[in-house]
């Protein structure tokens, strides 16, 4: 069939959009729908749309006396994460994909998955979604037009970017956009690719609904295709929630942290401060969960604004103890991912902490915990972020917010202290590169693993790893007035397994710390691994922490860490010539102080 033009609603006052135009009749003519619909984002669309989804099952309404606006969607078992071995940047020469990503040649790639593109919309509505990510008017935004024939994707899409006419008129304006194509397919996992070509500002997605696979506009974009613009470009594109600290004396720092999928960022960027800090003045605003565009100011610091509109957070783990403004967030017009649900139809997930029970799990099976959990570990919630009591309107600022800091941090049960710091920029980029974690439910795989994912960005950056350190140590130039670098480690554990520091809201002790290093208040030990609180220094008033979670938190065990940088070397010397001679450099001065 042949594409429209955008309906009126969609109109703009100058040309027709003629490079959209043309690339939706060219995927019209490939997957053949029943249908084109150009998406407005409104109010009135999505009601349709839920409706549909309603009828069809596709949605199951949840209780709306304490649920109002929410719904429940089930995926397909087979469909319920990332899937990285199936995810592939397709870049002309494989050395620019790197040895961090699946690579295969464009050409190839394009005619792999068109032959699944062919005819695979017959009987189907093709959605065409203009969005933008970041504010409609900021600098650093960036749009794209999703094509999709799932009406899930469109509402998904429509909480978590901006989406209608302003993004339509934006495009025009600027005259390119990212292109992204998706369908569901049969969702059969062996006819499922997620490809991504960013030489040509592309993303092709055939056989899954799950988010991360199917919202092109989230990490797709934001991060795989947004990180390789990113760095022609001069600024960067990374998986890091973006909060604000204000301290008693009404000063407000930025910070920027990077944690694998399913580590706490969401925790973290909705922080309530415990008791003590919330009676001395100090307060917590949220810009961001997931992901963080920086660009240097005129100033010479880095400024950051969140790509994104809403939240698709981890549900499981969620409470009133962990994240009460995350809870609050989702009281009302939400979409539920793969969550059980309670006799009443509430929703429902292991963590939650409260008196309900669920009755039904996630595939849509009376719930029995011999056979599966109430709710899938990745399952989610979408939600917009404006709903969050700790929202702050500086997340529509188009110039974005000045980072004091960056932190990296993953799950390491031993090992790794609370929290150092970097003694400077290129110190700093080499603790992101070696950055370890523990794998989660978040990406399908072995759970619980140990792997190295430099800046939680191994299942997101766009091109070779060893580039993108070379991009990074970049910014240290004249007249940069760079944040400082910190690692963390909320996750340290005793030798009874358990978890030795309290986290959740004490976490703000740390950041404390953080930002009084960054004014120059406090002082650190200094070891060859970066700077650790001086005794006395990270406040600890009203803990009870043992004689073993003092020696382990703050601690430093140089044979471990002799072994930790000898792998770290091998690491990076698995890229070859291109990784920056800066890195190894550090890695070497470092281990041989280790020695």
């Amino acid at each position: 069939m042949n594409a429209v033009a955008p309906p009126a609603a969609l109109q703009t006052s100058g040309s027709q959009l003629a490079t959209l135009n043309d690339w939706v009749a060219r995927v019209a003519a490939l997957t053949k729908p029943a249908a084109i619909h150009w998406c407005t984002g409104s109010d009135a669309e999505n009601q349709t749309l839920v409706d549909q989804m309603l009828a069809d099952g596709s949605l199951i309404k949840l209780n709306q006396d304490t649920h109002p606006g929410s719904y429940l969607h089930r995926s397909n078992p087979e469909d319920v994460a990332r899937v990285e071995h199936l995810t592939f940047v397709c870049t002309p020469e494989r050395e620019d994909a790197g040895p961090n990503n699946h690579w295969m040649p464009p050409a190839e790639a394009h005619a792999k998955i068109d032959a699944l593109f062919d005819g695979c919309m017959a009987g189907r509505t093709l959605y065409v979604i203009p969005y933008c990510m970041g504010p409609i008017d900021s600098p650093l935004s960036r749009c794209g037009v999703e094509i999709t024939d799932s009406p899930y994707v469109v509402a998904n899409m429509r909480i978590m970017t901006r989406m209608g006419a302003p993004t339509l008129a934006r495009i025009e304006r600027e005259g390119h956009f990212v292109k992204g194509l998706h369908s569901t397919g049969e969702l059969d996992p062996n006819r499922r690719f997620i490809m991504h070509f960013p030489d040509e500002l592309t993303i092709k997605s055939y056989g899954s609904g799950y988010g991360g696979n199917a919202l092109l506009g989230k990490k797709c974009h934001a991060l795989r295709i947004a990180s390789y613009q990113a760095r022609s470009e001069g600024w960067l594109a990374e998986h890091m929630l973006i909060l604000g600290i204000t301290n008693p004396q009404g000063a407000t720092h930025y910070i920027a942290a990077a944690f694998p999928s399913a580590c706490g960022k969401t925790n973290l960027a909705m922080l309530i401060p415990p008791e003590g800090y919330l009676k001395d003045g100090w307060k917590i605003s949220t810009i961001g969960d997931d992901i963080c565009w920086m660009r240097p100011g005129a100033d010479g610091r880095l400024y950051a604004i969140n790509p994104e509109a809403g939240f698709f957070g981890v549900a499981p783990g969620t409470s009133k103890k962990s994240n009460p403004n995350a809870l609050a967030s989702i009281q009302t017009n939400t979409i539920f991912t793969n969550v059980g649900v309670t006799a009443d139809n509430q929703p429902w997930w292991e963590g939650i902490d409260n008196d309900q029970t669920p009755v039904t799990d996630w595939q849509g099976q009376p719930y029995d915990p011999a056979v599966r959990p109430a709710a899938h570990p990745n399952s989610r919630f979408t939600v917009s972020a404006k709903q969050c009591p700790s929202y702050s309107d500086m997340a529509e600022d188009p110039q974005g917010v000045p980072i004091s800091a960056i932190v990296f941090g993953g799950r390491r049960a031993s090992l790794v202290p609370l929290v150092f710091e970097a003694r400077d920029w290129t110190h700093g980029v080499l603790i992101g590169a070696a950055m370890g974690s523990e794998t989660t439910a978040a990406a399908t795989g072995a759970v619980g693993v140990m792997r190295r994912d430099p800046m939680a960005m191994k299942p997101f950056c766009g091109y070779n790893f060893a580039d993108y350190f070379s991009h990074w140590l970049s910014f240290d130039k004249d007249g940069a007035h760079l944040p400082k670098v910190f690692h963390v480690n909320w996750f340290r554990k005793g030798d009874d397994g358990k978890f030795l520091w309290p986290g959740f809201g004490d976490n703000l002790r740390v950041l404390e710390w953080m930002i009084n290093r960054v004014e120059g208040k406090v002082e650190a030990v200094s070891t060859p691994i970066g700077q650790l609180p001086a005794e006395g220094t990270l406040n600890l008033n009203g803990l009870s922490l043992s004689e073993e979670a003092h020696s382990k938190l703050f601690g430093f065990d140089p044979a471990g860490w002799q072994a930790e940088f000898a792998s770290i070397g091998d690491y990076l010397t698995e890229y070859g010539p291109r990784m920056p001679q800066a890195l190894l450099e550090e890695q070497q001065e470092i281990a041989q102080q280790l020695a």
